[in-house]
């Protein structure tokens, strides 16, 4: 099924030079979109502030988990096994799970909590990074969902948690 649904996507790359200049600029450039919301919601005051620093803090922590899951399991890239269109080079590392998606969903739903406009529009473009990496051949639809969830996961315990610690904060503020 995974090898399916990325031979239906990834089959049109090549074909159509506007979607492959569109999948190029999304699969390496978005991360500097979220550069750019992360630094004007940092120099911004109040919850986006926070928003962007437990957003960056729980990036640090996805590209950590990613690098660890990397060491602990290795899946072959699609062009490793398979003849397919490869649009930008890519390394020989695992595929799974996708470092894009993940890191980019991790910080997506953060910002959610912080800012549920931005948030949302973050997360569309978390959906089509991973959906451009498998248009360029570096990942299968598993390793864009497993990077999703995952991500996802590490963003909404990072709320929790971060928003736990800044309640109990506030609390013993008060005490005092």
């Amino acid at each position: 099924m995974d090898m399916k649904i990325f031979k239906a996507i990834n089959r049109m790359s090549g074909r159509i030079a506007f979607m492959d200049f569109l999948m190029i600029l999304i699969s390496n450039r978005a991360r500097y979109l979220f550069l750019f919301v992360l630094v004007c919601m940092w120099l911004a005051k109040g919850s986006s502030k926070t928003a962007a620093k437990k957003a960056a803090a729980a990036s640090l922590i996805a590209i950590l988990v990613n690098k660890i899951i990397k060491i602990c399991y290795f899946k072959p890239r699609p062009f490793i096994k398979n003849k397919v269109g490869i649009l930008i080079p890519a390394k020989r590392d695992s595929s799974f799970p996708s470092k894009h998606t993940m890191v980019s969903f991790t910080a997506s739903i953060v910002i959610f909590y912080g800012n549920r406009f931005i948030g949302r529009i973050l997360l569309w473009v978390s959906a089509l990074t991973g959906f451009a990496r498998i248009w360029a051949g570096h990942h299968y639809p598993s390793d864009v969902i497993g990077g999703a969830l995952i991500g996802g996961t590490i963003g909404w315990m990072t709320e929790k948690c971060l928003h736990l610690n800044l309640k109990e904060g506030n609390q013993d503020d008060k005490k005092m």
